[in-house]
């Protein structure tokens, strides 16, 4: 069998470059005479590579010294009730921007440990377009602003960060972060779940100011607090240690191929590609965001006939086009066009989906 043109969400297409090399040193790595994933998570050679890691991510985004960055286990969603309990105080209020299912899923989770107040809400287009920034009730007084900049089932993005005043932003950048430059200056915190652009599976970044590490919020847990993990540089217990070393090698090739700049317009061109052949079809295929507002890593459409869906997915899969099926909660196809996707493989699908238009439409 050979590889194919892989679509998903997520778990999602890693790059080809980054496979091979863990490939050829997973039995030895370096001079371990070991693999990495066999390694102390405390010795040398790892601490060593862990420090590697994060100064090469913070070169390629442009980090600053002020910014802690953690390399934790749970994924994005446990960020959801992590972040109102190491950043608000019992009964504080923040405020949360729902422009899908996953800002809404992160108010929810939140909810329990912070007062959460709905700034603004895209529900009433059908998470069709975003809630004009003129629009958001924001609280002076709250804890923070969270919002979600692409969100992966809809497929929208803020192609701008909002400005919120002196509220620390807090965004959940699992399905976007290192597709483009960002200004990590205009955020309290970032956070992503590594496995669409950064890795597989089973890893979180965390990128936190260092004075939001300070804030006394409520007793809790160690392992839920985020200064004891900037502390102990993310080994206060045994991190996903080959998740991480994955991540590193991500990093290296992002910055061998031109960086965010170069992701960035590699993404775009992307994008463009697969919108216009939605377009382009004469009501075949439809995409129901507003176009201000589509994403460029997460393509949601549908087809002028459901009835077709199956057939389409069996015919994509067929000649290697894989993981095309719409989330559960929308239906239809969706195409995660994340930085591992190249030119080719959106090229590959633009023409089968004008193929199957011409023998199905």
């Amino acid at each position: 069998m050979s590889r194919t043109w892989n679509f998903a969400a997520g778990p999602a297409a890693m790059p080809d470059e980054v496979l091979r090399q863990a490939q050829a040193e997973l039995l030895e790595w370096r001079d371990a005479r070991a693999s990495v994933m066999e390694i102390s998570h405390r010795g040398q050679a790892f601490m060593a590579l862990a420090a590697e890691i994060e100064a090469d991510l913070r070169a390629l985004a442009g980090i600053p010294p002020h910014y802690k960055v953690l390399f934790l286990q749970g994924g994005a969603t446990l960020q959801f009730p992590l972040l109102a309990m190491n950043l608000a105080r019992p009964g504080q209020r923040a405020d949360y921007v729902l422009s899908g299912h996953w800002g809404d899923k992160a108010a929810r989770e939140a909810a329990p440990y912070v007062e959460v107040h709905i700034a603004a809400d895209a529900r009433a287009s059908g998470y069709a377009a975003l809630p004009p920034r003129a629009d958001w009730q924001l609280d002076p007084q709250a804890a923070y602003v969270h919002y979600t900049p692409n969100e992966t089932i809809h497929g929208l993005e803020f192609h701008q960060v909002p400005q919120v005043g002196d509220v620390p932003l807090v965004a959940d950048f699992s399905s976007s972060i290192l597709s483009a430059p960002v200004d990590i200056n205009r955020f309290g915190m970032i956070y992503a779940g590594a496995q669409k652009n950064i890795g597989p599976s089973g890893l979180t970044l965390v990128i936190v100011r260092e004075d939001l590490l300070a804030r006394a919020t409520r007793p809790m847990a160690a392992i839920f607090r985020y200064a004891e993990h900037a502390a102990q540089d993310s080994m206060l217990n045994t991190p996903n240690t080959f998740g991480w070393y994955l991540a590193g090698l991500t990093f290296q090739w992002i910055a061998r191929h031109g960086g965010l700049v170069a992701m960035a317009a590699r993404n775009g061109r992307k994008a463009d590609t697969l919108y216009a052949a939605i377009d382009g079809s004469g009501g075949f295929y439809r995409n129901p965001v507003a176009p201000g507002a589509r994403s460029r890593m997460n393509v949601p459409f549908f087809l002028v006939d459901p009835a077709l869906d199956g057939r389409f997915l069996a015919e994509a899969e067929e000649i290697g086009l894989l993981a095309l099926k719409g989330h559960r909660a929308l239906g239809g196809m969706r195409a995660s066009l994340y930085n591992a996707m190249p030119q080719e493989g959106v090229d590959a699908l633009v023409d089968f989906m004008c193929d199957f238009q011409r023998r199905h439409g």
